[in-house]
């Protein structure tokens, strides 16, 4: 046995169980754990602007990379509290990140120390578990327990809070034997696919919903397999987008109220038995039930058991780990004759071909559909998208194409703003030789602005693309249904840069004086060749290089309350001239 400090202890661990890198900020509470990561030499220390922007950079950093679990660090008091959002953000899309915290001695707990506060009472509510450690003993024994939290059953954050006097104690650690702890995942039995598979051959227009849980299982290979072994087409949610790529020909589209395809939505309301795996049920893809659910019958697969009824009680439930289920599913149906369904493949892709939205308009300011064609163009498959929410968000659903899993990185329950900028660094560094562009609208760019320079000061270079109406533009378009307009408007006249009329801030003069590189677009004819520019920017300089596109001040995107209410606010695509970049050829 090897007498040690506990937080040497602990990153010790750290370094057994895979990590290697860390964000966060040091400060007083939580330098001893900043004095043992420098010690130990393993873990590469990535230093953040604040600390929610180190929350989000570990969630971009565990979603970019099978199996990776991102790292926070902060001191104690503030550091914490400034975590929650990225806390609420992984947890509600069950995205494993550890957030390391300082605390005062504990001798000083309950004495209103300075920056003393109940960091794991308050973060209880948004992790699958938030502790305190009050003995230095038990620091080793609760990093192997967070890890083996974090990755068994449906994944998610845990926060270990650390007093500082338990940091610096001396336990007796043997770091050479230490072993991570068994994970558990639920697994399908034969007799439950036999079941799901009974129920898919009476079904005429079955189609597969394919949730985030087959991402984060790593079973995107297996599903497609699946999907096309039993002739089945496919609907990933916004947090499969990628599980199968856009252009195979079982790809029938994402259905919602929002980010949602017409196509999509058509072909949900035709089908007559839906097999959700990995999946919630979220309200933004089923809208109302009682339209989403008639005339269907329903099978659910997850890995989590009480969310097997929450939303709605299914016809069939599996308690399984997606990768499990897939597994075992095609290890049954490769024993079976298998019905084939072309008649219903066949009407799939016609509703694909003749229900694109268009996307080519030359308007100047630009309208935003084109933007999204021309990143079509510009970017290929190799392409990592992150993104949060806002009309964006739900634009990029509609119009984007996205062709591998962890390709579309997106805050999908949570959606805060700022997410965006610090989850694509995060990215930059699970993934360094990426090409990763980022998305946002004004506001959401606005949020978390400083971390573009913890961009040009590690290197991080990735392409952020802004679409500016100096609006609110999501809120703005909600508030229609009020007949009003109010406290949306971000456009002012700045004083420092008159040229931009009443669009207010200047993104490009902000960025450039964060140390990244930048360029304005005006006119549609101009993207292809900003983008072009921007590439060798980040080549030549390894910054972030930010793209904003200047905007009309009012598109209004497509949504509804419900999968068949769905308002439009533009003609379809009638040509190929409209929908250029569309997967298929229109009808």
């Amino acid at each position: 046995m090897t007498r040690m400090r506990a937080i040497d202890a602990a990153v010790a661990i750290l370094a057994k169980e895979g990590v290697t890198h860390a964000f966060g900020l040091p400060g007083a509470a939580i330098n001893p754990f900043y004095s043992a990561l420098r010690a130990n030499g393993s873990i590469q220390h990535v230093l953040a602007r604040h600390v929610e922007g180190a929350s989000h950079m570990a969630e971009g950093y565990t979603r970019a990379t099978p199996g990776a679990i991102g790292v926070c660090v902060g001191t104690s008091g503030p550091a914490g509290t400034d975590m929650i959002t990225g806390l609420y953000s992984a947890a509600a899309d069950s995205v494993p990140i550890l957030a390391i915290t300082g605390q005062a001695p504990v001798s000083r707990l309950h004495k209103e120390d300075f920056q003393a506060v109940d960091i794991a009472a308050i973060a209880a509510p948004v992790t699958k578990w938030a502790t305190t450690v009050r003995e230095p003993g038990q620091v080793p024994g609760v990093f192997a327990q967070a890890f083996h939290l974090m990755r068994s059953g449906r994944p998610g954050p845990v926060l270990i809070d650390l007093p500082i006097d338990v940091q610096q104690a001396e336990i007796e650690f043997d770091v050479d034997t230490y072993e991570p702890l068994p994970v558990h995942r639920p697994a399908a039995t034969r007799a439950q696919v036999e079941r799901v598979l009974d129920l898919l051959a009476t079904a005429e227009r079955p189609l597969i919903v394919a949730g985030g849980g087959i991402v984060n299982a790593d079973a995107c290979a297996e599903l497609v397999e699946l999907a096309e072994l039993l002739d089945i087409p496919v609907v990933p949610t916004l947090m499969g987008w990628g599980a199968i790529p856009d252009d195979h020909p079982l790809m029938a589209g994402m259905a919602g109220l929002q980010t949602a395809h017409r196509y999509g939505n058509a072909t949900l309301l035709a089908s007559d038995l839906v097999l959700g795996i990995g999946n919630r049920w979220a309200n933004r893809h089923t809208g109302g039930l009682d339209v989403y659910r008639a005339g269907r019958t329903f099978v659910h697969v997850d890995i989590e058991p009480t969310q097997i009824g929450r939303v709605f009680a299914p016809d069939y439930g599996v308690v399984s780990d997606a990768g499990a289920f897939l597994r075992e599913i095609l290890a049954a149906a490769r024993e079976r004759t298998l019905p084939r369904r072309e008649q219903w493949v066949r009407e799939c892709a016609e509703r694909k071909g003749t229900l694109q939205r268009r996307t080519h308009f030359d308007d100047v300011p630009v309208k935003p559909q084109r933007v999204y064609e021309e990143m079509n163009k510009a970017f290929g498959p190799e392409t990592r998208y992150v993104t949060t929410i806002g009309l964006s968000q739900i634009a990029a659903a509609q119009f984007l194409h996205v062709y591998r899993p962890r390709h579309w990185i997106n805050a999908g329950q949570a959606g805060p703003l700022g997410w965006t900028g610090p989850a694509a660094l995060g990215v930059c560094v699970a993934d360094p030789d990426a090409t990763v562009v980022a998305l946002s609208g004004d506001y959401d760019f606005q949020f978390m602005i400083e971390e573009l320079a913890v961009g040009a000061q590690f290197n991080l270079p990735y392409l952020h693309v802004v679409v500016n109406n100096s609006y609110l533009g999501l809120i703005r378009q909600a508030q229609r249904g009020f007949d009003m307009d109010y406290c949306v408007q971000l456009g002012f006249d700045n004083v420092n840069s008159p040229e931009l009329g009443k669009y207010g801030v200047d993104h490009v003069k902000v960025a450039e004086g964060l140390g990244c590189k930048a360029i304005r677009v005006t006119d549609p004819r101009e993207l292809a060749s900003a983008f072009g520019r921007a590439r060798q920017l980040m080549a030549v300089h390894r910054v972030p290089v930010v793209v904003e596109v200047v905007l009309e001040r009012v598109t209004n995107i497509a949504m509804g309350t419900e999968l068949d209410n769905v308002v439009e606010f533009e003609d379809l695509a009638s040509t190929a001239a409209d929908a250029p970049t569309a997967t298929i050829p229109l009808g």
